[in-house]
């Protein structure tokens, strides 16, 4: 029987920033970490050089070492307004002290000491007085910016640390279950078939990030977890030139607008944005294809990529917006003939589908080659496409241009966080000696926040012993 005083489910940002906390405080507890996909050195994407998606199981983008985060775009929000509502829970001022207590520990792995959003205060003034002016909310949070590239560094260096000091890790390891006895988790099991096994745990953590979000909702309904549904992000990822984008990505480097466009008035923000970018497809379970962002230090494109999320929080009777967000994806995927789908606002404007000829003439070249031109709105649902539609022309009012015929909506682009575990500012769920950490909580969104749930978590495991 192998025993472990604290088995984490999940080499997220979230569960690896418990190790690493555990370990600065001097502690010598026996830890495991099991990961559904590789090491960090050994994730790699085959699209990468050859521009086609062959279908990785589990995908090397969404999965392994560091999690999906890393391997979008490597930003760290440095303000507590954004991330998920984790403040809310502890604090907001809490929450800012443990932001900037976790960033310098990824200083100290070899982040860029360069912040972005701050130093341009007039520039910053006008794009706030026209975002006021179109019924925006301009955030401000500066950026620390790793770089897709510099991201695999700085957490190869965290994963030898973590090694180094006696960390145990499996990975290419799927955690099928956990062990309840008498409400009270004794840990995991690891495998199937012949194949399973048991492992124990003092405590264990959950920290599956978004892709195993809806496996955990399945364990919560499984074991009586207390868990309600929480928000579900539908939208699709916008591209233009860089030029259209210049005076925010000079200024701001990421502008996170947040709105509530007529009729519905749901939450529609921006997110996840990358300058001189490259839009990306990630693979989920049952080969559901994602579009996300990845932005390079290095390597720089003409355009700027951004996702634009409408938020859903649904009521009574429904409770299960993770399956309804994949139903879009698959939908979505259908069409597009198991690929992500481009179509140029201007031609949604006009009621017709984009063609391939169109885009090849286009100012806005897709960087994502082998996205299919088509038709987004015959499988987005209404009211979200009407939220998307109607914030974009509220943006354009901050950003000429923004509207432009020739930009281009890739679609889906889906956050699978609407799980949200029940628990107190202690991170205490209902079940004895059981955590949930990270996006798969539904507490947060990103890599800043979820690290910071991490570091909580190994303060309460050490306050608490």
């Amino acid at each position: 029987m192998k025993q472990y005083d604290i088995c984490i489910v999940g080499a997220g940002p979230a569960g690896i920033f418990t190790a690493i906390e555990l370990i600065k405080n001097g502690r010598k507890d026996k830890i495991l970490i099991v990961e559904k996909g590789k090491a960090v050195e050994k994730r790699h994407c085959p699209k990468a050089e050859t521009g086609v998606c062959v279908n990785c199981s589990p995908c090397n983008i969404t999965t392994g070492f560091s999690g999906a985060g890393a391997f979008s775009d490597g930003k760290l929000s440095l303000c507590e307004e954004v991330g998920g509502e984790l403040p809310d829970l502890i604090g907001h001022s809490f929450a800012q002290e443990l932001i900037d207590y976790t960033d310098k520990i990824y200083l100290e792995f070899g982040a860029d000491t360069h912040i972005e959003g701050l130093g341009n205060e007039e520039k910053i003034k006008v794009i706030r007085k026209k975002a006021i002016a179109a019924g925006l909310k301009l955030v401000d949070c500066p950026i620390r910016h790793m770089g897709t590239e510099k991201a695999h560094e700085i957490y190869y260096g965290i994963e030898k640390y973590l090694l180094d000091n006696g960390v145990e890790m499996l990975f290419n390891t799927t955690c099928t279950d956990i062990i309840l006895e008498n409400n009270e988790c004794k840990g995991i099991i690891i495998g199937e078939g012949a194949k399973q096994e048991k492992i124990y745990a003092g405590k264990t953590i959950i920290a599956t990030g978004r892709r195993g979000a809806e496996w955990l909702e399945k364990i919560c309904s499984t074991y009586n977890v207390d868990h309600g549904p929480g928000i579900v992000d539908i939208g699709v990822r916008v591209e233009v030139r860089n030029e259209v984008m210049e005076d925010i990505n000079e200024a701001l480097y990421e502008s996170k607008l947040v709105g509530f466009p007529r009729p519905y008035q749901d939450k529609v923000r921006v997110f996840c944005q990358n300058p001189s970018g490259f839009v990306a497809q990630e693979n989920y379970d049952n080969n559901l294809a994602v579009v996300n962002g990845h932005s390079f230090k290095d390597i720089k494109s003409p355009n700027t990529n951004l996702a634009i999320l409408c938020s859903h929080r649904f009521s009574e009777p429904f409770k299960q917006p993770i399956e309804y967000a994949i139903k879009v994806g698959q939908l979505t995927n259908m069409l597009g003939a198991g690929k992500i789908m481009v179509q140029r606002y201007g031609d949604i404007i006009a009621g017709k589908r984009t063609w391939q000829r169109e885009l090849d003439r286009s100012n806005v070249r897709p960087t994502l080659k082998d996205a299919i031109a088509g038709d987004i709105t015959a499988a987005f649902p209404y009211r979200s496409m009407t939220n998307i539609l109607k914030f974009i022309e509220m943006v354009d009012m901050v950003v000429p241009g923004f509207a432009g015929y020739e930009t281009l909506l890739y679609s889906p682009e889906l956050k699978f966080y609407s799980n949200k575990i029940k628990m107190d500012e202690h991170l205490t769920t209902s079940v004895k000696n059981l955590h949930c950490l990270g996006d798969s909580s539904g507490w947060t969104r990103g890599l800043m926040m979820a690290s910071v749930m991490g570091v909580l978590m190994a303060r309460e495991i050490i306050q608490n012993d």
